[in-house]
Parts: structure tokens; C-alpha cells; sequence
């Protein structure tokens, strides 16, 4: 079906507007369906507790000393930051989706902000996310997970996870709208977000890892968002040597406002031309 272009062109007041009512239909569209945010939580409760008993002690031996010998401190915080990049993948098939439903056929005929359909998408997929956080953090107290820092900075380091979801799924939504279908995208996430998420230091320290690997592992946007999770949660002494919390919280926020700056346009771009 070909869009019909709007009948008029929205004012920038009604930019929050339209986004408020994209992302209420898509958070109702998630409440409709009972098994869409347990069933997001499964994958990541599995990641947690098959690395804690399967791997947990072969590793725990190389950990920095701030993560006190126990392998779900050190996980944790990790596994949260590669949950930010892999829930990107529900943020591209749902854009996909909607243009394979005709939805956003639908949307372009109306006169609404070109922003508030890819905006709406990724906010209503941020408020999922925090979900699935705190189901982590919960299974993670379960099985022995304890932060060594104080409740405000466990609470800064969520923020810091859902701003660098948040830019994924940016990142995700140009993606949706460029390969369209909701089968394609979902192969097409995971070539990108899997080497992303084994090549960092998510599961193992940097150093463990082949020296011709190291330097990439070290300086990928993952690993950058893990340490200065581990920073906030476990205090500085679980970080590498010569990073400082303050200084991986700083390149997280810098990776997270980069991608928001690329993706967001070309997001709209793409939405326009869908």
C-alpha cells in the first residue's frame, strides 16, 4: 500500500504529543499480549545463572579484587550492559513489523511529527527494559549477587544502562526500517549485536583474552558501558588498571549521545522513505 503524504504539516508543539500516544500504543500493544515482558526476562535470567554455575569457576580466579572472588558480582553489572545491546533486536523486528502490518502507512497519512513513530518505538521499549533490569538485579540477589557501593550509585548505573539501551535502540529502529521485514532483521541484529557482546568483558577480563583481540575488546562501546557499570556497583577497585569510574562513566554517556546523534536522523530519514 502506497502512503498518502499528510494533509498538513504538524507544529513542533505537538511533538511530545504524538510521541506520548505512538508510545502508549505501543506499551498497550505489549500489556495485550501477557507473555511479551516475561518472556523478555527469560533470556536474560537463563544468561545469568548458566554463566554463574557453568563458568563462574573457572573465571574467578583472573577477576580484579573488587569483585571479591564471586563471578556474579563481576557478572552482574556486565550482563546488564549486554542486555542494553541485545534489546535492540525487539526494537527493530516491532519497526519492521509495523511497516509489514501497513501501520506505518498508516501514521504517515496522518499529520503527525515525522519523529514521534520511531521516538515512540524506542521509548516504549525503554520502559520494557527497565523491566527486565530489575527482574536481573532480582535474580541476581538470589544467587548471591551484593553491590560493595552505596544505593544512589546502583541507581545511577540503571540510569547509565537504559541511556545506552536507549541509544541502541535507535540504532535498531534505522535498521527495522531499512530491511522491513521482521524475519530479515532479526538475523540482520544478530550478526551485529553477538560479536559486540562475546568480544567484551561482559563474561571474562579484557586481559584474559588473545593480545590481537585485547585492543578492540578493550574500547568497544560494551565494554566501555560494563566497566563503568562495575565501577558504580563494585567501586573502583573492579575496574582494569588506569580506568577511574568517572572516566568510563563519561565515554558511556559519550558512546550513548553519539549514536543517539547519528541514528536519530537517519531513523526519521528512513521513516520518511519507508
Amino acid at each position: 500500500m502506497t502512503a498518502i503524504a499528510a494533509p498538513t504539516n504538524p507544529s513542533t508543539g505537538r511533538l511530545f504529543t504524538d510521541t506520548a500516544v505512538i508510545t502508549r500504543r505501543n506499551l498497550r500493544h505489549t500489556l495485550r499480549i501477557p507473555g511479551v515482558l516475561p518472556l523478555s526476562a527469560v533470556m536474560p535470567v537463563i544468561f545469568i545463572l548458566m554463566f554463574t554455575y557453568v563458568f563462574g569457576g573457572a573465571v574467578t580466579g583472573s577477576l580484579p579484587p573488587g569483585a571479591e572472588d564471586e563471578y556474579v558480582n563481576w557478572l552482574i553489572p556486565g550482563l546488564i550492559a549486554q542486555f542494553a545491546l541485545f534489546s535492540g533486536e525487539n526494537t527493530a523486528a516491532g519497526m519492521a513489523d509495523d511497516l509489514q502490518r501497513g501501520s506505518v502507512d498508516r501514521f504517515r497519512s496522518l499529520p503527525m511529527a515525522r519523529l514521534a513513530v520511531p521516538a515512540g518505538r524506542t521509548i516504549a521499549d525503554l520502559v520494557r527494559a527497565v523491566f527486565t533490569i530489575l527482574v536481573m538485579l532480582g535474580v541476581g540477589a538470589l544467587i548471591g549477587f551484593r553491590w560493595q557501593t552505596s544505593a544512589l550509585e546502583v541507581l545511577a548505573a540503571i540510569g547509565l544502562a537504559l541511556a545506552f539501551a536507549f541509544s541502541i535502540a535507535w540504532m535498531m529502529v534505522t535498521l527495522g526500517l531499512l530491511i522491513r521485514s521482521a524475519e530479515a532483521v532479526q538475523a540482520a541484529v544478530y550478526m551485529l549485536v553477538f560479536p559486540l557482546g562475546f568480544t567484551s568483558a561482559v563474561f571474562v577480563p579484557v586481559e584474559t583474552m588473545p593480545a590481537w583481540l585485547q585492543t578492540f575488546a578493550a574500547h568497544q562501546p560494551v565494554t566501555v558501558v560494563a566497566n563503568a557499570l562495575r565501577g558504580l556497583m563494585l567501586g573502583p577497585d573492579a575496574l582494569p588498571g588506569g580506568h577511574t569510574v568517572g572516566g568510563d562513566v563519561l565515554w558511556t554517556l559519550g558512546w550513548s549521545a553519539g549514536l543517539i546523534l547519528l541514528f536519530a536522523p537517519l531513523a526519521v530519514r528512513a521513516y520518511k522513505r519507508a
